[in-house]
């Protein structure tokens, strides 16, 4: 019973980097063997525990056969006569698909080592076909590493579009789609994430209305602007749909099982650009403003306003930026309606609520009016 350290942890140890989980293979073990030695079993699928004390993984050595399309068509065979080669076989990418006993000796079968000085994605065997879900972790890995100068190596990404073109990407489900997006999103160089997708095809299968340049272009503007001001997961995807419209943004954002804040946020943001686009910058139309900040439900959700502000600065060109000190104008102007003021002369039901429009309405018009051309 021998145990390795393995996957990333030898990965960023290699590349200098802080190492956060561990992961660890134990080769020539049974589960009963584990559970002796006080270990927690967690997996289901395959046999994982956690330690009793670090609480790290650790994973008895296993290798998988393909038996249908997409994620869970796999069959698992784990017992002690695998060995720590045919574990580290059916890994995605030879940079993950190194490991290091417990005395640090490093094994690394695959080179992956090498790729990692050659700054090289590359897949360890023509066994990555098999699972088209390691087509988007590739690119989320093109993401994280971009800075570091790594790219998919030619073979991996023709590979890929092999997968593509197979149409196994179109039987990965929703969940893990956006597992794999959401946290693509946080990575160093999110776009990258989505370009290596388009340049294999898997974009068109994913989120086809990103596919034109047009669309593709305004989208990793937007999102590499909210990633540099450090926005929050709703106000990336929000800006990863700025080029779609309404119909659009809600059909592909349900389809990708997005949260619903992320919806949410994203609809608001399509539907207030062609409004912001067509009003007169010298003076916008006060009705329609306070429009735009009914539907945005400024006064109950302050805070999703404040994200759809920081997201639409990103995503609107800088001839329609001015517009957007006008919403904060009238936003400003028509936050200081005082219900309870107008209550105490007398207003109730929809009287209440009709004045109080038209205070806010009247505030918005006088500060708009005292805008500077």
């Amino acid at each position: 019973m021998k145990t390795y350290m393995v996957g990333g942890a030898v990965r960023d140890e290699l590349l200098g980097l802080d190492v956060r989980d561990r992961d660890w293979v134990v080769v020539g073990a049974t589960p009963e063997q584990m559970l002796a030695q006080g270990f927690t079993q967690v997996g289901s699928d395959f046999p994982v525990f956690l330690h009793p004390k670090t609480r790290e993984e650790y994973a008895l050595a296993r290798t998988e056969r393909k038996q249908g399309h997409g994620y869970h068509g796999f069959s698992v065979y784990s017992a002690p006569d695998v060995t720590l080669e045919e574990d580290l076989q059916r890994r995605d990418l030879t940079i993950n698909a190194m490991a290091r006993s417990e005395q640090g000796e490093l094994t690394d079968p695959f080179n992956g080592k090498k790729d990692l000085e050659a700054r090289q994605l590359r897949h360890v065997s023509d066994a990555f076909r098999e699972d088209p879900l390691r087509i988007l972790r590739t690119a989320r890995f093109a993401a994280r590493f971009e800075p570091l100068g790594f790219r998919v190596c030619p073979e991996t990404m023709e590979l890929m579009r092999a997968m593509v073109a197979e149409g196994e990407v179109a039987h990965l489900v929703p969940e893990r789609v956006w597992q794999e997006v959401q946290r693509a999103l946080h990575e160093h160089a999110p776009a990258t994430f989505f370009r290596v997708l388009r340049e294999c095809g898997a974009l068109d299968v994913l989120i086809p209305e990103l596919v034109p340049e047009t669309q593709f272009h305004a989208a990793m503007s937007a999102l590499e602007c909210v990633h540099a001001a450090q926005g929050a997961t709703a106000e990336r995807f929000a800006a990863l749909c700025c080029a779609l419209d309404d119909a659009t943004c809600t059909v592909r954002a349900k389809a990708l099982k997005a949260p619903n804040d992320c919806q949410q946020l994203a609809r608001l943001l399509v539907t207030f650009m062609p409004v912001i686009q067509q009003l007169n910058p010298v003076q916008p139309d006060a009705g329609i403003l306070l429009s735009l900040l009914e539907k945005a439900d400024l006064w109950r959700r302050p805070e999703r306003f404040a994200q759809l502000i920081r997201t639409l600065e990103c995503a609107l060109a800088p001839s329609d930026q001015q517009l957007l000190t006008c919403i904060g104008k009238a936003a400003d102007a028509a936050s200081g309606v005082n219900p309870q003021a107008l209550i105490k002369e007398g207003f109730t039901g929809k009287e209440l609520g009709d004045a109080i429009r038209s205070e806010r309405l009247s505030r918005i018009a006088q500060a708009l009016s005292s805008t500077p051309d």
